[in-house]
């Protein structure tokens, strides 16, 4: 570990005392930031200092740091669909991990967004994988936020909202649906031909499809659509385990288009 003359650490202590930054003491003595914050570290413990907590060690629900509470619906939506949080033994803390599909990279964006947003003392990045990206970010509060979190897959489990959560769901409805409609969800345009008068004409309409094999995250689906007005109905269609529901009526479908839209 190299030396430094006891000199530079004062004078680095005293600049740090009138209120400069780490990064900018470190430049300004050419000495490792690290270092730098490791003797700030120091001369608060022997002055008696309180040390703040860092920012991104703060938790909404266990220290009541402000939550973006549309920011959370949406993302909620998309773990409950898309994904996941791990913890490996290597790591320090849990991650959480949002596996969307190359083909809508506007989505990767706003799950990143949205990321920022509940964790906005928290670096995320991007894991490319073959014909998707793994949108990610580290805390030891996941669990803490993310409580459906548990072992196996969710359709094996039960999926319930605390009550904070379905606090925020019932305040933010379009939001949670939103994440869900990007995770698992999809906008279609359906057609067919009818003979009027002797000629052939082809009718298109859209409709909404969201499929999931957890019967719980189905519901809190529909139930976050009856909370908007939203007619929506179970089709008979399945893909392997998951089950869909349908929004095809023309004015759901346009409340719809007005607060989700495709994806892109």
């Amino acid at each position: 570990m190299e030396q430094h003359d006891p000199s530079i650490r004062e004078e680095a202590l005293a600049l740090l005392r009138r209120g400069m930054t780490n990064r900018v003491v470190a430049e300004r003595l050419n000495v490792p930031r690290g270092t730098i914050g490791w003797w700030r570290h120091q001369d608060r413990r022997k002055r008696g200092e309180q040390v703040p907590p860092r920012l991104s060690l703060l938790c909404p629900i266990c220290d009541g740091r402000p939550l973006d509470r549309a920011a959370y619906a949406y993302l909620l939506g998309l773990y409950l669909g898309d994904g996941h949080i791990s913890h490996y033994v290597k790591h320090k803390v849990p991650s959480l991990m949002l596996t969307l599909d190359d083909a809508w990279p506007g989505l990767q964006d706003a799950a990143e967004a949205a990321l920022r947003a509940v964790f906005p003392h928290n670096a995320t990045c991007r894991l490319r994988r073959k014909g998707c990206h793994n949108i990610k970010v580290c805390s030891k509060h996941l669990p803490c936020l993310f409580p459906q979190h548990g072992p196996g897959k969710k359709h094996e489990r039960k999926i319930e909202l605390a009550a904070w959560q379905q606090a925020i769901v019932q305040e933010q409805p379009w939001d949670f649906i939103r994440g869900l409609i990007h995770s698992d969800g999809c906008r279609i345009t359906n057609w067919t031909e009818k003979v009027i008068g002797g000629e052939r004409k082809r009718y298109e309409y859209p409709r909404y499809f969201f499929s999931n094999a957890s019967a719980d995250i189905l519901r809190l689906f529909t139930d976050a659509l009856d909370l908007v007005g939203v007619e929506w109905k179970s089709t008979n269609q399945r893909t392997r385990l998951a089950k869909n529901i349908s929004v095809a009526k023309r004015a759901s479908v346009a409340l719809m288009d007005a607060h989700i839209g495709a994806k892109y």
